[in-house]
């Protein structure tokens, strides 16, 4: 910035620093309307769903979770039956904690030897 000399040169510094100030001022209104409107609660949960629905990442790890537990669920139900003794309920618990555990842990391996057993049940051998 120039050293100002006169008065005049004075007055047309402050009168452009305040114009800069009030278009900052109103940038910063803008600015903060914006930001609070994408605080709102409606906006941060669709964002957040929107977030985990395109994430391949997180997505895949839900299936294997939700896989998981479904599978150790009905091993447990296919082992203990309707009605069962303790010991046979405490085996069960402890399968279904097994089964769950290991499924969703491998469950891209699942995956691949899934599609490998459909595509060698439905595609024909050349």
């Amino acid at each position: 910035m120039e050293k100002i000399t006169s008065s005049a040169a004075l007055a047309n510094a402050i009168h452009l620093l305040e114009d800069t100030q009030a278009r900052q001022r109103e940038q910063l209104k803008d600015q903060f309307q914006i930001t609070y409107k994408g605080l709102t609660s409606g906006n941060l949960l669709r964002n957040t769903l929107n977030d985990v629905a395109t994430s391949p990442y997180l997505f895949d790890k839900i299936l294997g979770t939700a896989l998981g537990l479904a599978s150790g669920y009905l091993s447990k139900k296919l082992v203990v039956g309707a009605s069962a003794g303790i010991f046979r309920k405490l085996f069960g618990s402890i399968m279904q904690f097994g089964i769950t555990s290991v499924v969703s842990h491998n469950a891209g391996n699942i995956k691949t030897l899934g599609r490998f057993l459909i595509q060698s049940v439905f595609h024909k051998k050349k």
